[in-house]
C-alpha cells in the first residue's frame, strides 16, 4: 500500500462497461518526508508524478488515502476489471516519525 493526497477528478465520457458510474482521482503519492506534515496541512503536488485511482469508499478533494495497485487492486472484485490502482482507506491522521 501507498499513500497520497488526492488532487483532483477525471471523467470519462467512454469506458469499459464494468466501470460505468466509477469514480476517478487524480492521486499525488507521498514520500516519508511529506508524511509528517500530510495531515496539518494541504499539501502541495511534489515531484513525483501524479496517477489516476478508481475509487469506490468516497474519498474527496484533499484526503489522504491509501492505494494500492497492480494485481492488488483487481484483487477485491469478482471478475476482472481493467484498473491499475484502487483506494483502499481514507485516514483521519498519520502519526508518522522518522
Amino acid at each position: 500500500m501507498r499513500i497520497g493526497q488526492v488532487i483532483g477528478k477525471t471523467v470519462m465520457s467512454v469506458q469499459d462497461a464494468a466501470l460505468v458510474g466509477a469514480r476517478w482521482l487524480v492521486v499525488s503519492p507521498l514520500d516519508s518526508a511529506q508524511l509528517t506534515d500530510a495531515c496539518s496541512q494541504k499539501l502541495s503536488v511534489g515531484a513525483q508524478s501524479s496517477l489516476i485511482v478508481y475509487d469506490n469508499i468516497g474519498a474527496g478533494q484533499g484526503d489522504l488515502i491509501g492505494f494500492v495497485e497492480g494485481a492488488e487492486a483487481t484483487a477485491p472484485f469478482p471478475s476482472p476489471i481493467p484498473i491499475d490502482a484502487l483506494c483502499i482507506a481514507i485516514f483521519d491522521s498519520i502519526d508518522y516519525h522518522p
